[in-house]
């Protein structure tokens, strides 16, 4: 096997383990409360790739398999494609101002709609793939300060109207298209204060988009790596990008600052990013856990703090200021210094 096709086939396990009128083409689902399925495993899932809290309190916790589990503050429910969920993984989830949840999932996008929700019954606007994503599958999505929804497929980028997704081409050099991952896939979307929206690629660093030109950064311009995974702007305006093979870099708007294997983490595959309210940056490290950074040191919480998952998927704070870690090995929630396991049966207080 050559060096190419080896490189290949780890990143596919990572993966897997990290002319009608347009409306007549969503799918919209029904679900009485009987069809609801609680998985009988104490886990929440085996696997977690995504948690969020809604803006009425509700955690939204997304899966490798089982479609999407719901927690009310009473029991954890599950919607996959036996419930009218158009997806069992979910690679991403966000909220607009009306309060729909958006999901990225292997089928394409899924929307529940609150205000469509009525005698118990749960509602979900299905946007297959085959329909809107050319047959690809969806890698993340993001809610930006207009309100305006973006998806990342595998090959490239879309933006929903109102009505439809439409494709939103990036100046991409020339890529070699799949069905699974091209160098176009993109796994981070994120929009900074100044409204500039920011794509990750797998291969040609992260571009920046200010409404009327690109700005591609690379490993030329001082970022650690060219394959981007997550990006996320801290309360200071620095961006921080997550690379598949090179740790992690700060951009201050001039320069780079990078966290690699070679001098301060212990693996240079970061899936996650995430500010706390105390402005700390937290981010994954494969098969290290999770890092704190306070501007000044890390701190590593792994399997000795209890963290029993080492490839964080996701990391989250709540509204009650509670810090979240997902991945393959369950659900954790930091209580004091150590992580405990959160399954179906909590502990939720």
């Amino acid at each position: 096997m050559n060096a190419l096709l080896l490189r290949f086939s780890i990143l596919v396990i990572t993966l897997i383990s990290c002319k009608d009128d347009i409306r007549s083409k969503i799918i919209t689902s029904k679900v009485p409360d009987h069809q609801s399925q609680i998985i009988s495993s104490p886990q929440i899932a085996s696997y977690i790739r995504h948690i969020y809290e809604d803006k009425n309190g509700h955690f939204w916790f997304g899966t490798n398999g089982l479609g999407v589990a719901h927690y009310d503050g009473d029991s954890v429910i599950y919607y996959s494609i036996n419930e009218g969920f158009g997806g069992e993984q979910i690679t991403g989830i966000s909220e607009d101002k009306d309060k729909n949840i958006w999901f990225a999932t292997d089928r394409g996008a899924v929307l529940f709609d609150w205000n469509e929700n009525s005698n118990g019954q749960k509602i979900f606007k299905n946007y297959k793939d085959s329909l809107f994503f050319n047959g690809e599958r969806l890698w993340s999505i993001y809610v930006d300060l207009e309100d305006v929804v973006w998806a990342g497929g595998v090959n490239g980028v879309f933006r929903f109207n109102g009505l439809t997704w439409l494709p939103f081409e990036l100046p991409y050099l020339e890529a070699k298209e799949s069905n699974f991952i091209s160098s176009k896939t993109t796994w981070g979307i994120t929009q900074d204060k100044k409204g500039n929206h920011w794509f990750s690629t797998n291969g040609y660093g992260v571009y920046r988009y200010d409404g009327k030109a690109f700005q591609r950064y690379t490993t030329e311009d001082g970022l650690s790596d060219n394959h981007i995974d997550c990006i996320l702007q801290d309360k200071d305006d620095n961006i921080w990008i997550g690379t598949r093979y090179g740790g992690i870099s700060k951009f201050d708007g001039r320069q780079f600052t990078s966290y690699t294997s070679e001098d301060s983490i212990g693996n240079d595959e970061v899936c996650e990013v995430f500010e706390d309210r105390d402005g700390h940056i937290w981010f994954s490290s494969e098969g290290y856990g999770v890092y704190r950074f306070d501007g000044e040191k890390l701190v590593n919480y792994g399997i000795d703090e209890g963290l029993m998952v080492k490839a964080v998927q996701c990391i989250f704070q709540d509204s009650k200021g509670r810090i979240w870690a997902g991945g393959g090995g369950g659900l954790y929630r930091l209580s004091g210094n150590r992580f405990i396991n959160i399954t179906k049966a909590g502990p939720w207080g």
